[in-house]
């Protein structure tokens, strides 16, 4: 898995939880390819940025881009997730809302299904 070292770098609750999330969306969007650029786990789809991943202490963050974020502001809220501008937070304890990530990943695969930079512009 092209994210082990991401991964070994974790305490072991961290690392599990990522890998269930990564294994998630490898079974469910096989068309997505991992990358890790700046250090972080990420999908690309077509050389443009889908979605990625970082740790802190007390949650991982999950950054969709913003469009997608202020696209999906309320989900986010509704599943009791912290958000800024740029991500918004699963604390370890709490439960991934697959249903909301799989929204947030087929809105960024369409939306920008005719994107030829990484980021939006």
């Amino acid at each position: 898995m092209i994210f082990e070292s991401f991964l070994d770098g974790l305490l072991p609750a961290q690392s599990q939880k990522l890998s269930e999330v990564f294994n998630w969306i490898e079974n469910n969007y096989p068309e997505l390819e991992p990358v890790v650029k700046w250090n972080q786990p990420m999908y690309q789809h077509h050389g443009t940025f889908i979605i990625g991943f970082s740790v802190a202490q007390k949650h991982m963050a999950i950054a969709p881009e913003k469009e997608a974020l202020v696209q999906f502001k309320d989900q986010i809220a509704q599943a009791g997730y912290s958000q800024t501008a740029m991500l918004f937070r699963v604390k370890w304890a709490e439960e991934i809302n697959y249903s909301l990530l799989a929204e947030m990943i087929d809105y960024n695969i369409e939306d920008k299904k005719d994107c030829q930079t990484f980021w939006r512009r």
